[in-house]
C-alpha cells in the first residue's frame, strides 16, 4: 500500500519512502517536511478519517499521493520542474523566434481547471469521477417538514 495506516483505525498516514520512489522527480525537490504539508493539504482536498467516501484504505493512499504530487508540483519552482508562480494551464502554441507562448485552460467545468495542471492533478480527476456523481439511496422518502 503507498501510504501506511495509523493507530487510528481507517485513517492514511504519509509515507515519504514510497511517496518518493513513486513521484522520484519530485522528491529530488522536495523534502520531508513539505512533502509531509502537502500531504496535510491532500486532505483537505479528499477526506482522510473514516468517514472519507473512499473507504478503501490502498485506494485512498494511492489517491492522496496523486494529490500530493500534484501540489508539490504547483508548488516548485520552473527551473526545479515544476509549475512555480509561473504558466498555468497547457501550451496552445509556442513560437521560437522572440520566443512566444499562449496557453489555454481549455473549458473544463467546476474545479476540474485546478486540477488539469498537472499530470497528476489530471489522474486523481479522471479516478475520482464517480465522486462527483450522484448516489441514489433506496428508502422511504422523509416527510415534507412544513415550518413553523
Amino acid at each position: 500500500m503507498s501510504g501506511s495506516v495509523t493507530s487510528q483505525p481507517g485513517v492514511v498516514t504519509f509515507d515519504y519512502s514510497t511517496w518518493s520512489a513513486l513521484y522520484p522527480s519530485l522528491s529530488m525537490n522536495t523534502n520531508v517536511t513539505q512533502a509531509t504539508e502537502y500531504f496535510a493539504q491532500a486532505g483537505d482536498f479528499l477526506n482522510n478519517t473514516p468517514l472519507s467516501p473512499v473507504q478503501d484504505l490502498t485506494k485512498r493512499a494511492r489517491l492522496l499521493n496523486l494529490l500530493t504530487a500534484h501540489i508539490a508540483q504547483l508548488n516548485l519552482p520552473t527551473d526545479a520542474g515544476g509549475n512555480g508562480a509561473g504558466t498555468v494551464g497547457r501550451v496552445a502554441s509556442a513560437a521560437e523566434g522572440s520566443t512566444s507562448v499562449s496557453l489555454d485552460m481549455g473549458a473544463p467545468s467546476g474545479s476540474a481547471s485546478w486540477f488539469m495542471q498537472t499530470q497528476y492533478g489530471a489522474t486523481f480527476w479522471q479516478m475520482t469521477a464517480y465522486l462527483r456523481q450522484m448516489r441514489f439511496v433506496p428508502g422511504r422518502s422523509p416527510r415534507a417538514r412544513i415550518w413553523p
